[in-house]
C-alpha cells in the first residue's frame, strides 16, 4: 500500500500534468486556449456572420416600368390606318356642284339673251323689208305696239315712208342690238341703216313685251 502522503502527491502531479498538456508545450501553467469554448453552429442561423448581415441588409430596389410609348401605326400588328378621304371627297362635291349650277346658268342666260337677240333682229328685218316694199300699211298694223299707234298714225307713217323714196337695192344692215328684261318685260334695240343706190337711211327701233316683242319707237331718216 501506499502512504497517503505519496497519493496526494500524485494526484497533484495528475492535475498539472493536465494543465500543461491543455496549454501546450513550452507553456506551463496557461489556461486552456479560448478555442475550447466555440460551439459548432449553423452559419445561416448565426446573428454575427457577416455574409448573412449583408444578404439580409441588401433589398432589391424596384425598376419603375418605362413608359409605353403609342405605336405611331396603332396597335402592333395593325396595318397603318388610310387616311379619311371622305371630306376631300364632299368638298370636291360641292365645288363640282357650285361649277355646275353656275354653267346650267350661263347655258341658260345665253341662250336667253341670244333667244332674245334674234327675236329682235328678226323682227327688225321683218319690219324694214316690209317698208322697202311698200307694204307700209301692213307694217304698220303688225309691228307697231298700240302705244306708238296712238302717238303715230297710220297716214303720217306712210307719208314719212314715202318720202324717203326707197327702192329695190335698199338693203338693211344692223350695227347694234342691246336685249334686256326688267320684270319679266323683255326690250330690245335695233341700230343700223338701209344701204340704197346714191342714198342712205338710218333707222333705230325700240320693241318691248313679255311674250310678243312690239316697237315702241321708230327713227328712219336720211344719213347726214
Amino acid at each position: 500500500m501506499r502512504a497517503p502522503g505519496a497519493a496526494g502527491t500524485t494526484a497533484a502531479g495528475r492535475v498539472i500534468g493536465w494543465m500543461q498538456s491543455c496549454a501546450g508545450p513550452g507553456r506551463p501553467g496557461l489556461a486552456p486556449r479560448a478555442r475550447a469554448q466555440f460551439v459548432e453552429r449553423s452559419p445561416l442561423s448565426s446573428p454575427q456572420d457577416p455574409y448573412q448581415q449583408g444578404r439580409a441588409a441588401y433589398t432589391p430596389q424596384q425598376i419603375p416600368p418605362m413608359p409605353e410609348q403609342p405605336a405611331p401605326f396603332g396597335l402592333p400588328g395593325e396595318p397603318p390606318q388610310q387616311p379619311s378621304r371622305r371630306k376631300l371627297w364632299i368638298v370636291l362635291g360641292s365645288i363640282g356642284g357650285v361649277l355646275l349650277l353656275v354653267i346650267i346658268g350661263v347655258v341658260i342666260l345665253v341662250n336667253v339673251v341670244g333667244s332674245a337677240t334674234n327675236q329682235a333682229r328678226g323682227l327688225a328685218d321683218e319690219f324694214t323689208k316690209k317698208v322697202i316694199a311698200g307694204e307700209t300699211a301692213g307694217a304698220y298694223d303688225e309691228y307697231l305696239d298700240p302705244a306708238l299707234q296712238k302717238q303715230l298714225s297710220k297716214e303720217a307713217f306712210i307719208s314719212g315712208v314715202r318720202s324717203l323714196e326707197m327702192d329695190s337695192s335698199c338693203k338693211p344692215a344692223y350695227n347694234d342690238l342691246k336685249v334686256a328684261t326688267e320684270n319679266g318685260v323683255k326690250s330690245a334695240e335695233v341700230m343700223g341703216q338701209i344701204s340704197c343706190t346714191g342714198k342712205k337711211v338710218d333707222l333705230a327701233y325700240r320693241f318691248e313685251g313679255s311674250d310678243r316683242l312690239l316697237m315702241t319707237s321708230i327713227k328712219l331718216r336720211p344719213a347726214s
